[in-house]
C-alpha cells in the first residue's frame, strides 16, 4: 500500500513535470512569458511582452523585451498568438487612443 502510494506520486509529479515542460517550451516559441491552463474551460491566462509600438505596422511586428515593465495580462484562448492579427489590431488601437490623449507638444 505504501509502495503503491509512493508510485502513484511519483508518476503524478513526473506527470506534472512533463506537461509544465511542455508549456514552457510552447511558450517560449511565441513569445510567451508564462501560460497557465483553466482547468475547466479552455482558456488560459498569458503573459506576454507588448509589441513595440514602432513595428505595429511592419508586415513581421516584433516584441518587446520580456524584461520590460510593458507586459500584457490576457486572459482567453490557449492558442493566442501575441503577434497575431487579432492582437497586433488590439495594440496598435490601444496605441492610437493613448497618441490622441497626449496633449501638442509631448
Amino acid at each position: 500500500m505504501v509502495r503503491e502510494k509512493k508510485l502513484r506520486s511519483m508518476l503524478f509529479a513526473a506527470g506534472m513535470l512533463i506537461l509544465a515542460v511542455s508549456f514552457l517550451e510552447a511558450a517560449e516559441q511565441q513569445g510567451i512569458i508564462s501560460k497557465v491552463p483553466d482547468a475547466s474551460s479552455a482558456t488560459c491566462y498569458l503573459r506576454f511582452p507588448a509589441i513595440r509600438e514602432e513595428t505595429l505596422n511592419w508586415p513581421q511586428p516584433v516584441l518587446k523585451d520580456p524584461t520590460s515593465s510593458d507586459i500584457i495580462s490576457f486572459y482567453g484562448p490557449c492558442d493566442h498568438d501575441p503577434l497575431g492579427r487579432l492582437e497586433i489590431i488590439r495594440q496598435r488601437d490601444e496605441y492610437q487612443r493613448r497618441q490622441r490623449r497626449l496633449p501638442a507638444g509631448d
